[in-house]
């Protein structure tokens, strides 16, 4: 069987890597690769907090967390080390202390299902300071102990195609379109190369709607634009802090820090980079640790996410197109939950069983085939 993936983010290259471990499927991979969200992120692993209402996404969430350790060992198994993916003491900073309550509240009461999340406690300003030099943050906030992750998305989506890459799967970087056979489907990149596939999973994220609005779907995606900066610094024993609103200061490794990222809902596609856009998270930041001043970063990363109308993933067969599967949607939450994404479409491939309802993520509503 011939499987053709499109988009190396971190739906693609999970999905790629699942199926490049089945000898029977001949795999390629095409990523064109531009503004991807997956390779401008540094992503936050700790769902468990959160009062969106949309339970089917928490599930989601829950699950992808929880997959995490399972996609490592996979990945070690198959002879492929990663440093993506670090576990991390988390503080979550809420000014109002019935907020604060009702999250920690949350947490606790999500904990048997969760069983990731591990000890939680409030923290005094006191016994902050007391962790991190130079804190001035002076409330109490909550502190996930154990079970919380950051993951360097770039560095993960390689480590997924370099094993896949070492069990046969080609590689190209193409931009392409879709040329519908039947029972196959042709991707067709920009000089005219062509190859028929059984099967193809759409993994372009933002860009979704390029590959199937040729073929008369409405496509339920809107684009955001995501940045944050990249610092050089000791950050052994730091915290991942989560303050309110989109300063988020997040350590990775021993000397790297990343902080931010905006939400930018009007920029479309734009990838230029416009610090006045990080004007409130370096304020942030220069609240509640001064020894770290926002200016001094060596990187800024701009990405773009995918959002659906009623901000919800979905994944899944087309309709009306049994071999061509597509994910998006994820927004800002696509590396808490495109791993266990990935992992379900190369299972729905397969003809295997799969972990979720899929019907919770049925993508008829975002891809309308146009009469």
């Amino acid at each position: 069987m011939k499987i053709a993936v499109i988009g190396g983010g971190i739906v693609g290259s999970t999905a790629a890597f699942y199926l490049s471990q089945n000898p029977d499927i001949e795999l390629s991979l095409y990523d064109y690769g531009l503004g991807q969200a997956s390779k401008a992120a540094a992503g936050i692993i700790c769902p468990w907090f959160s009062q969106r209402r949309n339970k089917a996404w928490y599930r989601l969430a829950n699950a992808g967390a929880h997959f995490y350790p399972e996609m490592l060992e996979d990945l070690a198994a198959a002879g492929q080390e990663s440093h993506a993916y670090q576990t991390k003491e988390t503080w979550l900073l809420k000014k109002r202390p019935s907020t604060r309550e009702d999250v920690y509240q949350i947490a606790l009461s999500r904990r048997p299902e969760a069983p990731l999340i591990g000890d939680i406690d409030i923290l005094t300003p006191a016994e902050q300071r007391a962790q991190l030099d130079q804190w001035t943050y002076d409330q109490d906030l909550v502190a996930i102990r154990q079970g919380a992750a950051i993951v360097d998305g770039q560095e993960l989506c390689q480590d997924l195609q370099a094993a896949a890459k070492r069990q046969g799967m080609t590689y190209q970087q193409a931009k392409v379109s879709l040329d519908f056979q039947g029972e196959q489907i042709a991707v067709v990149t920009e000089d005219g190369q062509s190859q028929v596939f059984d099967q193809v999973i759409l993994a372009t994220g933002a860009w979704l709607g390029d590959l199937l609005e040729p073929h008369g779907y409405q496509v339920d995606i809107r684009p955001q634009k995501g940045m944050l900066t990249v610092y050089d610094r000791d950050v052994t024993d730091w915290p991942l802090i989560m303050p309110e609103g989109e300063a988020d200061i997040i350590p990775h490794g021993q000397d790297t820090l990343y902080l931010g990222a905006t939400h930018e809902n009007d920029k479309g596609f734009d990838l230029s980079i416009d610090m006045d856009s990080m004007a409130n998270i370096f304020d942030t930041c220069r609240t509640i640790l001064p020894a770290l001043d926002p200016e001094t970063y060596r990187d800024v990363k701009v990405g773009t996410r995918a959002y659906t109308s009623d901000y919800a993933p979905f994944y899944g067969p087309v309709p009306g197109q049994g071999h061509l599967y597509a994910a998006s949607g994820l927004g800002s939450s696509g590396l808490t939950t495109g791993p266990i994404i990935g992992y379900q479409l190369a299972q729905a491939c397969q003809g295997k069983d799969q972990r979720l309802n899929p019907a919770d993520y049925d993508p008829s509503p975002y891809l309308v085939k146009e009469d």
